[in-house]
């Protein structure tokens, strides 16, 4: 029996990862063009906001800001039209369009009503955005590759990822890293299929990736109406994501391949932290918690969801009285997780040498 998803309350972030079964590199950069098109479109006709994302060969990431439902504005009729084009060819556009008409001319307002709740229900949901978006996918690839059956491994996983500025960018720089992580490209706005190098970029989705990261600045988180100045998201998040060590070069003579490396003034700052690396080096690694913590914030909010959840059903069982775990491996200053992870929390980054995407 599977295990019920963590939702949040009202608005709420989460961090989601698919992979393609048996994990097959299958995304070409056509098909993460199309990829990103039909993501961006459901963004648009969903209201669920994409913050950041990867896509990546075989598997991608969303950050996604799920808002409260009764705080989306009602579809009219204009606004439906303008949108199903996103999602549907111009033959079922059509069909909607005439049915509408006809409801109008009959005055049979309930039948108008029923049309536009038909895809006010798609809206606002993750599951029903998921769910389009990986079918939507599969229907392109199995297409394209001349195959049919399911395209992916199983359910996404989701982390719940506590609507604080703290947590929320260091998922999001997580999520930007995984290129380069992956020895890919040297810089992540070298790699174009993220949401730091779209939103840098000055192709026509750079405003949609800009206003996606905009949203994790507190200013944005606490009041819903401030309008982010990119140039000061960038600055900011810039220095949050970048930590480019310098690299060691190959030496022929000895037969040693160039790899990643710290300075030295580095290499003395973690002696001084006994071996325990500060949040912006770690985003190098791939990090177990933000794929399988369940939930990420501060110990507030965790046990606020932890509490929540243990008076619905015992999740967790009746011995444990709270929820926040510390996070091993790193500083991670305040951020805590629900699941108190053990084995291959965090994974060292790649020594594989570069390779094109």
């Amino acid at each position: 029996m599977r295990t019920a998803r963590l939702l949040g309350e009202g608005r709420s972030f989460y961090h989601v990862v698919s992979r393609v079964v048996d994990r097959r590199m299958v995304f070409e950069p056509t098909d993460k063009e199309i990829f990103r098109k039909i993501m961006r479109n459901l963004e648009a006709f969903t209201g669920v906001r994409v913050v950041t994302y990867c896509l990546m060969t075989n598997h991608f990431h969303l950050l996604l800001d799920v808002p409260e439902k009764g705080d989306l504005k009602p579809l009219t009729e204009g606004e439906l039209l303008k949108v199903l084009p996103l999602l549907h060819d111009s033959f079922t556009v059509m069909g909607v369009q005439q049915e509408l008409e006809r409801a109008k001319e009959s005055g049979n307002e309930k039948w108008r009503q029923e049309i536009l709740s038909r895809y006010e229900r798609r809206r606002g949901d993750m599951g029903l955005f998921l769910k389009d978006l990986k079918q939507r996918v599969t229907l392109y690839m199995n297409k394209r590759l001349n195959r049919t059956g399911t395209l992916w491994e199983g359910r996404y996983k989701s982390v719940l990822v506590e609507g604080s500025e703290t947590a929320l960018i260091t998922v999001a720089a997580y999520i930007d890293l995984n290129p380069v992580r992956a020895g890919i490209v040297e810089n992540p706005e070298d790699y174009r299929w993220c949401g730091y190098a779209e939103a840098v970029s000055a192709t026509g989705g750079a405003k949609k990736a800009r206003a996606g990261l905009g949203i994790i600045l507190s200013e944005s988180l606490q009041d819903a109406c401030f309008k982010s100045d990119w140039r000061r998201t960038q600055n900011r998040y810039r220095l949050f994501l970048y930590d480019d060590g310098l690299e060691q070069s190959a030496d022929e003579v000895a037969g040693e391949r160039g790899r990643r490396g710290f300075s030295e003034a580095e290499v003395e700052e973690v002696f001084a932290e006994n071996g325990a690396m500060p949040i912006r080096r770690i985003l190098r690694h791939r990090v177990r918690y933000f794929c399988d913590g369940a939930i990420l914030g501060s110990a507030e909010f965790i046990n606020g969801v932890f509490s929540r959840e243990q008076g619905r059903r015992q999740r967790y069982g009746k011995t444990r009285v709270t929820g926040a775990r510390k996070m091993r491996g790193a500083e991670w200053g305040e951020l805590r997780v629900l699941r108190d992870l053990q084995k291959e929390v965090i994974s060292p980054t790649s020594s594989a040498p570069r390779r094109s995407s």
